[in-house]
């Protein structure tokens, strides 16, 4: 049987095992059965076993649960609400101000977890109220914190980079250095957003007001206006000294420290991912529990719990993707793939669109972990063929996982923000969101113009 054939066999069994609702890692294991005993045959069934140790015996996926405790022992304390109280002290004065704050709170937060999801939750849990509390629209509020999440795969540590680098073999520390002045970059393309967004959004409540002042005194029933404020200019930024504004940064700055610490000791070439894992954690468990004193035993066996429960599911997820990977090599389909791919009289550019096409597909219908462990080995031969920089693919693949993260049917974020605010209508945080699927879509064409973004720090460090 030809082996495009067969991959395609094994994509269409994976996919019926998603659409009936199978949970990601059970779903991938399933398929990675029927897969070896259709293709391999019965006889090899015990390679299961094989492939699912070769997966996760690595020493490199301990940073994963490392990084995952060092994330949930951040989102259990008050770091969240010390971010965005800076940035509001910094920012409050300008058009879309507090929203900005949410965006950089969630960058330096992202930066001390390595988890979307986690920086979502928590910076939602403390701004979104805070926001429409002080007349913010409430599409804004809640776009920036869903858009501002999706920055917790980008900026280092982040899993999504460990995992591509373990699948690709290539390395972790120049991913994470390859992450920082695109993460940068970013976050200021969504502040430029919520400036002139802002704007917008509220000439539309404004707009809407003034219908529904007219239809009331037509008699008329009246529109429905949205949360948040017509146009939040009943809103008074408070006034913030000097001497406030460095008391905040006082608040923040040890944490800033623990981010210098934990990725120089990698960059440095002192300590491994792991390692430089391992010396965060004990550092936020002295800093928590020590210096702020915000970790009770309570919280902490929580902690311990729930990073056992998502450690345990990404984990599965990269042996099983990794069990599948392992077959569709067996059956020659990456090498096919990329012999036909790079003998096509194709500009190599037109390839890269169509590869961001796919991958933007596969994002509004998995999570991120699974793609990144499925498809880089099939990707991978297939870039490094056609004369791309695997380091930046990792970066742009990164992205293109981003806009998943904020674009239904799944969009991890949008129901994790839904859950933590729950009387704001799911429709409302994605209309929100919505306009940062194109800011992110027009970093990657600036970062595949401007390559020089993304490899600058690696080739200045390694």
């Amino acid at each position: 049987m030809d082996p495009l054939l067969q991959g395609a066999i094994i994509a269409v069994i994976a996919l019926v095992c998603f659409l009936i609702g199978m949970p990601i890692a059970f779903a991938l294991g399933l398929t990675s059965i029927i897969s070896i005993l259709l293709f391999l045959g019965p006889s090899q069934f015990d390679l299961f076993a094989k492939f699912i140790f070769d997966a996760t015996n690595d020493f490199g996926l301990l940073a994963i649960p490392l990084f995952v405790l060092m994330g949930n022992l951040f989102g259990g304390s008050t770091v969240s609400k010390h971010l965005f109280e800076a940035g509001e002290a910094w920012l409050s004065k300008i058009r879309g101000g507090l929203a900005m704050s949410s965006v950089l709170a969630s960058s330096i937060f992202a930066a001390l977890t390595g988890s979307s999801a986690a920086t979502a939750a928590a910076i939602g849990h403390v701004a979104v109220p805070e926001m429409e509390q002080r007349g913010v629209p409430v599409r804004i509020a809640t776009g920036a914190v869903a858009a501002g999440g999706t920055l917790g795969i980008l900026i280092p540590p982040s899993v999504t980079l460990i995992l591509y680098g373990i699948a690709s073999e290539e390395s972790i520390g120049q991913l994470f250095a390859a992450g920082i002045l695109p993460g940068i970059v970013v976050t200021i393309l969504f502040c430029v957003w919520i400036y002139f967004g802002t704007a917008i959004e509220e000439k539309r409540l404004a707009r809407n007001a003034e219908r529904e002042r007219v239809s009331v005194l037509a008699g008329g029933p009246g529109l429905e206006t949205a949360p948040g404020g017509a146009a939040g200019t009943d809103y008074q930024a408070p006034e913030f000294s000097w001497s406030d504004r460095t008391r905040s940064l006082v608040k923040v700055l040890p944490f800033l420290v623990l981010i210098v610490a934990v990725l120089g000791v990698l960059y440095a070439g002192i300590a491994t991912p792991s390692e430089a894992a391992a010396v965060g954690v004990v550092l936020v468990l002295l800093l928590i529990g020590v210096a702020y004193r915000g970790l009770g035993s309570r919280q902490f066996v929580k902690v311990l719990l729930e990073t056992t429960n998502q450690s345990t599911m990404i984990l599965m997820i990269v042996a099983f993707s990794a069990v599948i990977a392992t077959v569709l090599s067996f059956l020659r389909v990456p090498q096919e793939l990329a012999g036909i791919v790079t003998e096509l009289d194709m500009n190599k550019w037109i390839i890269m669109v169509i590869i961001n096409i796919v991958l933007l597909v596969m994002g509004c219908f998995l999570p991120p972990v699974s793609i990144i462990v499925m498809v880089t080995p099939i990707l991978y031969p297939l870039i490094v063929g056609l004369g791309f920089d695997p380091i930046w693919f990792g970066i742009i693949m990164t992205i293109n996982m981003e806009i998943g993260l904020i674009t239904p049917p799944v969009g991890l974020n949008l129901y994790v923000l839904q859950g933590v605010v729950p009387h704001i209508p799911l429709k409302d945080i994605l209309m929100g969101a919505l306009p940062y699927i194109f800011v992110l879509s027009a970093s990657i064409v600036l970062f595949s113009v401007f390559p020089w973004i993304v490899t600058f720090i690696p080739g200045l460090l390694y």
